[in-house]
């Protein structure tokens, strides 16, 4: 940037022409004798104490030399850089000149000035520090006295059981054989190419870096990984910026992000996670700056402007985008003491409550501005044409985050519960069905048609299921541990099915086809955890040990098809012996798929279901207790 120049002080409405420090206006009130000696003496004390900075603080020299003169020369033989010594010296005085003939210009710019002028800038400083106090007293009112309490069960012993133990401590080698290469190749970055060697970034978080770290972070923490942990808590400290002109994805910065944080504030109990969190949480509220308070996809964390994804119906929300808030933004509240972020989502209930569901339904769009469905067109039988329903990719974890809100809670919550147990009646009537092989599977509505097609994303929900069953009204929880179990069962059969025994993104029943993906759009495996999300579940709540052997299965098709010298990598076709990698290391392979399998072979008192609820991202956050809850 180039120098400004230095302008004599003009009064208003005269217009200010190029001069220097010496022109002066003619008829200007003059200072008295008082004021110029004063104002040199501030000044004159403000020399003397750069000059005794430099000169006679311990370590000066350092200070000089390794901060401020960080100059490089070539050296002769090596090659490297080196600090010179006659050149560097003349290097300081220079520094030193400079700075003594800029505090020069400032002083003289100074007296320029008239007297009231001077005054009035005395007078607003004054005033942004009296406001900067108030500011500060105002917050730290609004901060609760935030005690650490030790976490329940973050970590535990090995497997009493040899197998089980051996099978442990290959999935904690993967997420070293993870995470050096990240740490190698894209350290600092989202994600990692692991084929090219190179670092991988979504747009989804705009310029935001660290994905991968701060997704790894409780992963690591629980495997007992205490040096990468602490690693990855050095990088955040020094590193994770927020203050970044660029568009990000609100759901998930938040899932990631804030879920990812507050989960490693919660297991380790250092500060900085929790004031991150903090931070991003309060960047995101513009998004929620719409007529219906229902958030935009979107937002520029820098401007505050929020726009929806283009492709959406009619420029509208997402149900699973914005109905997967609720868990990070009550313990924001919970933890800042500021009740705005719960606000937040009781207010998009109370949108949903109020609007009327096909067929009991909620459709997949909806409209910020309107507060309605999406782009819609009334047909009869109550429903429309252009509705979108689906427990799969863009509905799956509003569904989720309705039942962990109400776990959450201490089971106080009882509107998340009858919203989630009113969604699920409405789900089993009209969307989920019976292959002619047995298989249960959940189609999607579109129109009041149903496609029979399952995503990975939706094999997430026999997990869900299960999770559920025990708060199911009028007994029928073993029918819902039943369809959890059924479910299973089909998303298992998506893998057995393929010649890498990895599933495809999306399968299919129909034209004569059970679980097999008939596109080649749908053949591909990006490392998702959904799957074994299902089977981590169906473990812990049956303890049926087909569900650990389905999960090591997927441990060796894992390793079999997606490990490669650098890292792991998705593969574009699953029916495929020939593989072709996508050669992307996906942040939720650490967060998640790893995180589940560990789980899967640990005792039940490591995070216990008990104590802790997992976000969509795999990041547990511990049940809020009926005394700790925010009024």
């Amino acid at each position: 940037m180039p120098p400004t120049t230095l302008l004599p002080f003009t009064t208003p409405g005269t217009s200010r022409k190029s001069g220097t420090a010496s022109s002066v206006l003619p008829n200007r009130p003059a200072f008295r004798l008082t004021e110029k000696f004063l104002l040199l003496l501030v000044f004159s004390g403000f020399i003397t104490l750069c000059f005794g900075a430099i000169f006679f603080l311990p370590d000066s020299s350092k200070l000089l030399s390794g901060v401020f003169f960080h100059t490089q020369r070539s050296s002769g033989a090596g090659g490297g850089p080196k600090h010179g010594g006659r050149e560097l010296e003349g290097d300081k005085l220079s520094k030193i000149r400079e700075d003594h003939e800029k505090a020069l210009r400032e002083a003289k710019d100074t007296l320029q000035k008239p007297p009231e002028q001077i005054k009035q800038d005395i007078k607003e400083e004054k005033q942004k520090v009296v406001q900067d106090s108030a500011d500060r007293k105002e917050g730290a009112a609004r901060l609760p006295d935030v005690v650490f309490r030790k976490p329940v069960g973050a970590t535990g012993r090995e497997p009493s059981d040899p197998q089980t133990r051996e099978r442990q401590a290959k999935i904690k080698e993967m997420m070293k054989h993870a995470w050096e290469n990240y740490k190698r190749y894209a350290w600092g970055s989202n994600e990692l190419k692991p084929l090219s060697r190179h670092q991988h970034s979504s747009s989804l978080f705009g310029n935001i870096q660290g994905a991968t770290i701060v997704d790894a972070l409780d992963t690591l923490y629980i495997m007992g990984m205490h040096d990468e942990f602490k690693e990855g808590k050095e990088w955040v400290e020094k590193n994770l910026d927020f203050n970044v002109h660029a568009e990000v994805s609100v759901f998930e910065v938040n899932i990631r992000f804030v879920g990812g944080l507050l989960s490693a504030y919660y297991l380790s109990g250092e500060e900085i996670f929790r004031s991150k969190a903090v931070d991003l949480g309060k960047k995101l509220l513009p998004a929620f700056n719409t007529p219906t308070g229902i958030p935009w996809a979107l937002l520029n964390i820098k401007s505050g402007i929020g726009r929806n994804w283009p492709w959406a119906s009619g420029g509208s929300s997402i149900l699973a985008e914005f109905g997967t808030l609720h868990l990070e933004f009550m313990h924001l509240s919970q933890l800042s003491g500021n009740p705005v972020f719960a606000e937040k989502m009781m207010n998009i209930r109370k949108v949903l409550n109020r609007l009327d569901k096909p067929q009991g339904l909620y459709p997949n769009y909806l409209n910020p501005n309107s507060g309605q469905w999406g782009q819609r067109r009334i047909v009869k039988e109550n429903h429309c044409a252009t509705d979108h329903v689906s427990v799969g990719g863009l509905g799956d974890s509003f569904y989720e985050y309705l039942l962990k809100a109400w776990l959450m809670s201490d089971k106080t919550d009882e509107e998340a519960r009858k919203m989630y147990y009113d969604a699920i009646q409405a789900i089993e009537t009209h969307l989920i069905r019976k292959s002619n092989g047995g298989l249960k599977y959940i189609a999607e509505w579109k129109g009041g048609l149903l496609e029979h097609k399952m995503g990975h994303l939706t094999c997430f929900s026999g997990g869900m299921f299960a999770l559920g069953a025990d708060g199911a009204p009028e007994d029928t929880s073993g029918h819902h541990m039943e369809l959890a179990a059924e479910i299973a069962r089909t998303c298992h059969e998506s893998y057995v099915r393929t010649a890498t025994k990895l599933g495809p993104e999306a399968f299919r029943f129909d034209g004569g086809v059970e679980a097999i993906a008939t596109r080649q759009n749908e053949k591909y495996y990006i490392l998702r955890p959904e799957v074994i999300e299902t089977h981590m579940y169906m473990w812990r709540l049956t303890h049926d040990p087909k569900y650990r052997e389905w999960g090591w299965e997927a441990v060796q098709a894992i390793e079999k098809n997606c490990r490669v010298d650098a890292g792991y990598s998705g593969i574009r076709d699953v029916y495929s012996s020939q593989l072709s990698h996508d050669d992307v290391q996906q942040s939720f392979f650490l967060a998640e798929t790893l995180k589940y399998l560990y789980l899967m072979f640990s005792d039940d008192d490591v995070l216990s279901l008990d104590h802790w609820i997992f976000n969509s991202e795999a990041h547990p956050l511990p049940i809020i207790r009926k005394n700790d809850q925010i009024q």
